[in-house]
């Protein structure tokens, strides 16, 4: 509706059919968690290359945008691939996700490496992400030149612009999408 050519790949298919699960720790534990870093990045490249060989997307002007665990990927392919022209994370985790061989890093590891604009946005009553680990991740942003910014949003929770969880808030969720249809 924006004039956006979108996409929602399905990242975790290999690993399970989540649209079978209604369980959140069970989708997590017994899909997400399988999911390799380095199938991501090769999914999302071919995602990109997808949208640049239909010739109804402008490559050049290339974002991503992705909530919770796709917060974290977002960071993680901004990264990834520098042709990015920005990107959006909600409430990405920065840290404690690493594991041999699945997660080699976190975004926190990549956040002084970043060429890419990425927008953090954050709860502030997240139980998830700590405060210190955004505070860590605003000054490894700062230092890498990106033009990455994070906002803290202050008396919500995590996954407050998920309409179907009971940490949804409304006017959170309002001010973030205009933060993000800005940024991008």
């Amino acid at each position: 509706k924006l004039g956006y050519y979108a996409i929602a790949p399905e990242l975790f298919a290999r690993q399970g059919d989540v649209s079978k699960m209604s369980d959140i720790g069970q989708i997590m534990k017994d899909v997400v968690s399988k999911v390799p870093d380095a199938q991501v990045m090769s999914d999302l490249d071919a995602t990109v290359a997808f949208a640049k060989a239909s010739k109804h997307a402008d490559i050049a002007r290339l974002g991503a945008v992705g909530f919770c665990w796709g917060g974290r990927t977002v960071w993680m392919y901004t990264a990834h691939n520098p042709s990015l022209k920005a990107g959006v994370a909600y409430y990405g985790l920065l840290e404690g996700m690493k594991t041999e061989g699945l997660r080699p890093s976190d975004p926190i590891d990549v956040g002084t490496t970043l060429k890419v604009p990425v927008l953090g946005m954050y709860a502030g009553l997240d139980n998830y992400i700590k405060p210190d680990s955004v505070s860590r991740m605003e000054k490894e942003v700062q230092q890498s030149g990106s033009g990455s910014q994070i906002v803290v949003f202050p008396n919500v929770d995590h996954g407050f612009n998920a309409d179907y969880r009971p940490t949804y808030d409304r006017a959170a969720a309002t001010y973030a999408w205009k933060l993000a249809t800005e940024w991008l």
